[in-house]
């Protein structure tokens, strides 16, 4: 019986690799590749390689950027003193895509996972906490997904961020449980913002 090329098969491999793409997903995909143009093709594979050599992570908050700050923290003298820590850079979007926001970011690129080997030490918590302790934050606000590993992510942020004296607060549970934020359409999101609670000691 006869299947794919090797060329071909690498490439369904290599997309099924990405999240959420299974192999049936990765196989349309590469079909669909192969029935574009050459430029077509060039172009998509310039974008990618283009995306991974110019997108860093900004020195401050860790979200995209092209050069050593991301445009929020180049700006940041025009943003209040709020920080909002979340774990993907998807969530930032969506969440300046409510235009309620207009506090400043901290991006963990993840969350507590003792089960997959994912402690503090693995997220930029010191960054965050040396953020807090240059005096001109007045509030964190922790908007961690609802699912377990967000929920330990937001107890252990919770823990160290109170000595420091600085109001700590959590988005609302307007937020699915299980969901991440970075999914959540953008009225949920702005309510869940709108009624944060401060965390209690």
């Amino acid at each position: 019986m006869y299947g794919y090329t090797p060329f071909l098969e690498k490439l369904i491999k290599e997309l099924s690799k990405m999240p959420t793409i299974g192999p049936k997903s990765a196989e349309r995909m590469a079909l669909y590749l192969l029935r574009t143009s050459q430029s077509q093709a060039r172009e998509l594979a310039e974008a990618i390689v283009k995306a991974k050599e110019n997108t860093r992570k900004c020195r401050i908050c860790n979200y995209f950027a092209q050069e050593e700050l991301c445009p929020i923290c180049q700006n940041k003298d025009n943003r209040e003193r709020v920080i909002c820590v979340v774990e993907d850079p998807q969530d930032v979007i969506a969440i300046e895509r409510t235009g309620r926001y207009k506090g400043l970011y901290h991006v963990l690129w993840g969350k507590l996972s003792p089960l997959e080997g994912v402690g503090p030490g693995d997220l930029p918590l010191q960054a965050l906490l040396a953020r807090i302790k240059e005096g001109k934050v007045v509030e964190i606000i922790i908007a961690t997904s609802s699912n377990r590993e967000g929920e330990t992510t937001a107890l252990y942020l919770k823990r160290i961020i109170t000595p420091l004296g600085v109001k700590i607060t959590r988005i609302a549970r307007g937020i699915p449980v299980g969901s991440n934020i970075g999914y959540i359409d953008q009225a949920t999101i702005s309510e869940a913002l709108e009624g944060r609670q401060e965390v209690s000691a």
